[in-house]
């Protein structure tokens, strides 16, 4: 008897092997996800053409009217709100042929200002998709991809990201919670902010103590020159100036060292935060503010662990790999944080804040 050892005998031996039913279903959700990948870029043109608004501002609108309303082209309009109707980010009636975009959702993507503002991750998502190459690329070398090596709509995408968590707590809830801190601050003291990007955190510091004086580093020179310009519209550039500087170079005292959402993107994470450690005054303290997790990989096995796991791949643990380090990831959680913290040579370490998003730890040597 001869035994059939072709590929295809091979190919139909393993199908009959499958659950069939498995099969299928993991064809929708991958299917599913495809979708939900294209949408994104049709996400992001919502945002950067103004759809997004224009759309909360005419609530019942055809694809007619709102192609009439931005200017754009009718087709490439209907196809755009088919797609937001079909992933259940506007609603259709089928009557008047309507399209609207609920108020509930109209605060997630059409309005910069709500606290619950996600457009800006659509932009984040644009930005890694222009420099792919380079993350295959780091793949075969084992480098990365620096900061300054993305796409400039990485920045602002970030930037806008993370504007309304940080202006909802930052001031509100996190400076609070370590205890006298928001006094010493009222009073007036030397504040530094360690991977400043644009400047949002330390604006809003300075906004908030105008006692207090303020320093933002941050290795990034276009990134320095926009905070800067940042500073002098919001009115504080008298007790707030940036600077190009990397996490281990600049020079002060300072009664307060604050890095936000930093920690795991460096490349020598121990050696920055002992560099702190070596510019407090006395009686100063760090504040190390960082994306919320778990610190098993299967408590983050979740909607927005995969979106810290796959943010953190293409960015932070990119950017910490550029630099040979340590590559934390956003997922890094809290007891290796803290253990980095203390490595560098802080004898106090307490996590004093827990957010949807974030965690902090208040560090003193």
């Amino acid at each position: 008897m001869s035994i059939d050892t072709t590929p295809e005998a091979a190919a139909a031996d393993t199908a009959a092997a499958l659950d069939q039913q498995a099969v299928e279903q993991f064809v929708m959700k991958v299917a599913t996800d495809l979708g939900i990948g294209h949408n994104g870029v049709l996400a992001y043109l919502g945002d950067r053409l103004g759809l997004w608004r224009a759309l909360a501002d005419a609530p019942g609108c055809t694809s007619d009217d709102l192609a009439a309303r931005c200017g754009f082209a009718e087709r490439y309009v209907r196809e755009w709100l088919a797609a937001q109707a079909a992933a259940g980010y506007v609603h259709y009636d089928p009557t008047t042929r309507g399209f609207t975009l609920p108020p509930e959702h109209a605060a997630v993507l059409a309005d910069d200002e709500s606290p619950v503002a996600l457009a800006s991750g659509f932009e984040v998502l644009a930005s890694v998709w222009a420099t792919v190459d380079g993350l295959a690329h780091a793949y075969a070398t084992g480098g990365g991809v620096g900061w300054h090596e993305h796409d400039a709509r990485l920045f602002t995408g970030f930037e806008r990201f993370f504007r309304p968590v940080l202006r909802g707590q930052l001031v509100q809830e996190w400076l609070p919670a370590v205890p006298g801190l928001v006094d010493r601050l009222t009073s007036g003291i030397r504040v530094l902010d360690v991977g400043c990007g644009l400047g949002t955190a330390t604006i809003l510091m300075a906004e908030a103590f105008p006692a207090s004086t303020f320093v933002g580093v941050d290795y990034h020179p276009e990134s320095v020159r926009r905070a800067t310009a940042a500073a002098a519209e919001a009115g504080v550039a008298d007790r707030l100036h940036f600077e190009v500087a990397d996490a281990a170079s600049y020079d002060g005292a300072f009664d307060l060292v604050v890095f936000v959402d930093v920690v795991h993107d460096l490349g020598d994470p121990v050696g920055a935060l002992a560099h702190a450690r070596e510019h407090l005054a006395e009686g100063g303290s760090v504040l190390v503010i960082e994306p919320q997790a778990a610190d098993r990989l299967e408590d983050n096995l979740h909607p927005l662990g995969l979106t810290w796991y796959a943010s953190g791949h293409s960015i932070c643990v990119a950017h910490s790999m550029s630099q040979g380090g340590a590559a934390l990831g956003a997922q890094a959680g809290p007891a290796r944080i803290s253990g980095v913290v203390s490595q560098a040579g802080f004898g106090e370490v307490t996590k004093v804040a827990d957010s949807l998003l974030n965690f902090v730890l208040s560090a003193r040597p």
